[in-house]
C-alpha cells in the first residue's frame, strides 16, 4: 500500500485536506486521536504511562489528559518520554490498518509528522500551509484561545519552510474554493505516483 503523510503547523487546514481527499473515498488514518484512544485503550500502554507519569494520569479509569498536558508540555524531557511510550505503539497500528486498505493510497494525517519519526511510515510527505497571521486567527476563532498562545504552539512547532523542504507536495491552503481545485489536483497526482510504484 503506498502511504502518504500529511502535516502542517496549527490552524493550517491539514485536517480540512484530509477530510476533501477522505470525500475523494481515500483511507485516513489521523494519528493524534488515534494516539488519545491507544493511552485509553491499550493495557501495555496504559501500565507504562502510570509507571513513568504516576497514578494521576488516569482519573476513574479515564485519561487525564489535562494532567498530562500540563506534564509534558513544560518539560522536553516528560514529552520525550511520553513519545517514546505512544509513538511506537502508534506506528504500528498505522501499519496494520494500512496493510487492510483498500485503493491507491492511504493517508497519515500527523501535526509532528517529521517531529515524531512518523514520516519513516509513508511514501511521501504533503505539507499543507498558510500565512501565519491567518492561521493564528483560525485558531482563535475554532479553540476559543488568546494570540499569544496560539503563538506560543506555533513557535513549538517546525516552520512551513522545514516542512517544506522534507515534503514532496505543498498546499497553500488560503481561500477554499481554490483548496477544493488543489486537492482535486493533488489527488490526482497521489494516484498516479501510487499506481506507478506498483507498476
Amino acid at each position: 500500500m503506498y502511504k502518504v503523510g500529511i502535516t502542517g503547523g496549527i490552524g493550517s487546514g491539514k485536517s480540512v485536506v484530509s477530510r476533501m481527499l477522505s470525500d475523494r473515498g481515500v483511507a485516513v488514518y489521523t494519528s493524534d486521536s488515534r494516539a488519545k484512544e491507544i493511552m485509553a485503550a491499550d493495557e501495555g500502554v496504559r501500565r507504562e504511562l502510570v509507571e513513568r507519569f504516576g497514578e494521576k494520569v488516569f482519573e476513574g479509569g479515564v485519561l487525564n489528559r489535562a494532567y498530562l498536558a500540563e506534564r509534558v508540555f513544560s518539560s522536553s524531557e516528560e514529552l520525550a518520554a511520553l513519545n517514546a511510550i505512544v509513538h511506537p505503539v502508534v506506528m504500528a497500528d498505522f501499519e496494520r490498518w494500512a496493510d487492510a486498505e483498500q485503493g491507491d493510497y492511504v493517508v497519515l494525517e500527523s501535526a509532528i509528522l517529521f517531529e515524531s519519526g512518523f514520516d519513516r511510515c509513508v511514501d511521501v510527505a504533503v505539507a499543507v500551509m498558510a500565512p501565519e497571521e491567518l492561521r493564528i486567527e483560525r485558531v482563535m476563532e475554532r479553540d476559543g484561545v488568546t494570540r499569544e498562545q496560539v503563538e506560543e504552539r506555533i513557535h513549538h512547532q517546525l516552520t512551513d519552510d522545514e516542512r517544506c523542504s522534507r515534503s514532496k507536495y505543498a498546499i497553500v491552503n488560503i481561500e477554499l474554493d481554490e483548496l477544493e481545485d488543489d486537492v482535486e489536483q493533488l489527488h490526482r497526482r497521489l494516484s498516479y505516483d501510487a499506481r506507478h510504484q506498483k507498476s
